[in-house]
């Protein structure tokens, strides 16, 4: 009788695979339904009922929850969080989980105050955090001026505009106003960045396209923000902003082609909140002018909004990876799979 073997059994574990780390822009999803939800809610002044806002807030929360767990499972080792914010494309887009957070927070407080409350200041807080980070590195780190882009207005501008209207929501106008202020400087300074980006060169890259809905996004986002703030009491400042508003969308009649030569991707969710805030604002706007036509017209806006935001979700449908896994082999061991632009 032989001895046994001593070599150790030759081993059938295959490496582990990894989930793929979803792209920072995948918050995008839950920013733009959420902004869909506002628009309905704003909807409710003209006889909405309000059981469609409230499913469209629990699907929005419904997508940035799963897109946070869906992030988180891929590992949250700190050199690959890491990694992911200072990837100069999608680096941006991380503001949007606090930020659609906030949005989330503020309307919770309708049904939690206190929950809803604490959420909005926690939201804040996090959002200047990056915020702060963000702009530091922007001041230090030189960048390649082809990686620039609407989305670099997020960290900043939408963050603070849309804390604003968080904090008013939830009865602090004064540190609202000094948000809006913040929101507004930085629209000022980043916006002329990129404006000078935009014009001199070189041409973004095609896929990158749909960000400029974003360029477009802070008079809405203010204007809403001032809503919430003054309790929407008419003034020269919604005066200056619709004509600041419709400067800033007016060019995105003439890009519809080269919108619709774009093969799908998940980089179309940087039209909807952009969509999304100019309906809500164009119907609050509507209601000030107290004419006949005006409740008509802002059923076109809500229902152009609703079909828009309604299309790239459906379309978004087909770019669920349900089984795609990444062995840890193909990253180099590392495990982390970095981001797609779009």
């Amino acid at each position: 009788m032989s001895a046994p073997s001593t070599r150790p059994a030759a081993s059938t574990d295959t490496p582990r695979p990894t989930r793929a780390r979803l792209p920072l822009n995948t918050f995008g999803i839950a920013f733009g339904l959420s902004g869909l939800a506002g628009t309905w809610t704003a909807a409710g002044e003209l006889g909405a009922p309000e059981p469609i806002a409230d499913i469209l807030w629990l699907v929005a929360a419904t997508a940035w929850l799963v897109t946070i767990v869906r992030y988180a499972a891929a590992g949250l080792r700190l050199n690959d969080v890491a990694e992911d914010l200072r990837h100069p494309v999608l680096g941006p887009f991380a503001a949007l989980a606090p930020v659609a957070g906030s949005l989330l927070s503020a309307r919770l407080s309708v049904w939690f105050p206190a929950v809803g409350e604490a959420l909005v200041w926690f939201m804040l807080a996090l959002s200047a955090a990056f915020g702060g980070w963000f702009i530091a590195r922007m001041l230090t780190v030189p960048r390649d001026p082809a990686t620039l882009h609407g989305g670099h207005l997020l960290p900043t501008v939408a963050a603070s505009l849309i804390s604003a209207q968080s904090l008013a929501t939830i009865g602090h106008p004064g540190a609202a106003k000094v948000l809006f202020a913040s929101g507004v400087l930085f629209w000022i300074l980043i916006g002329a960045l990129l404006l000078a980006r935009f014009t001199t060169g070189p041409e973004i890259p095609r896929p990158l396209l749909p960000t400029l809905a974003i360029f477009s996004a802070p008079p809405a986002v203010a204007g809403n923000a001032w809503w919430a703030i003054t309790g929407g009491r008419p003034g020269t400042a919604h005066e200056i902003l619709l004509g600041t508003m419709a400067a800033l969308l007016l060019p995105h009649l003439f890009l519809v082609r080269d919108y619709l030569r774009l093969p799908f991707a998940l980089g179309f969710w940087a039209l909807t909140f952009t969509t999304a805030a100019s309906a809500t604002y164009g119907i609050r706007l509507l209601s000030l002018t107290g004419a006949r036509w005006s409740t008509p017209l802002s059923w076109v806006v809500v229902a152009a909004a609703t079909g828009l935001i309604g299309t790239v979700a459906v379309r978004s449908l087909a770019l669920v990876p349900f089984h795609r896994t990444h062995s840890p082999k193909t990253q180099g061991g590392t495990g982390h799979t970095a981001p797609a632009v779009c």
